[in-house]
């Protein structure tokens, strides 16, 4: 008698990828990452410059229109920076209290790739591929890694 073995599937593998090229994905996703994006800034006590810079930049009439609830379909890169931000900001509220949770971005960190200034700083000046390397190394931190 010959035993066949089947792996176990993934329940997510059922799951629709998210295509943020599909304008009406992006559209979909706008208002709630919009909403999300300036819970954590609120959270993080960030100014709107920052703020601007972290959407990887804006003018103010653009920003304080989004800010206002107007003009909510974002593109692919500023749905992709929110996803991060919001990553950062779960993973940070997992690993810290609150308080520090909210204070650790703007924070002087000795860690090497910060040189000493805090993530925000780090993330402002690399863009996109620094906000992905804070999130890994966040998770990292989250899994014991």
């Amino acid at each position: 008698m010959a035993l066949t073995l089947v792996a176990p599937q993934p329940k997510y593998t059922d799951a629709p990828l998210i295509d943020l090229t599909d304008r009406d994905m992006r559209e979909r996703l706008s208002d709630g990452a919009v909403r999300a994006f300036f819970n954590i800034m609120d959270a993080w006590k960030i100014s709107d410059t920052q703020a601007m810079s972290l959407l990887g930049g804006m003018s103010n009439g653009a920003f304080y229109t989004l800010k206002k609830g107007g003009g909510k379909r974002l593109d692919e890169d500023r749905i992709r920076r929110i996803s991060y931000l919001v990553g950062i900001f779960k993973a940070l509220n997992i690993l810290y209290d609150q308080d520090l949770a909210d204070r650790w971005i703007t924070l002087p960190n000795s860690n090497r790739i910060f040189a000493g200034k805090a993530p925000l700083d780090y993330m402002l000046r690399g863009g996109l591929p620094a906000f992905q390397t804070v999130r890994r190394l966040l998770d990292a931190r989250r899994g014991g890694r």
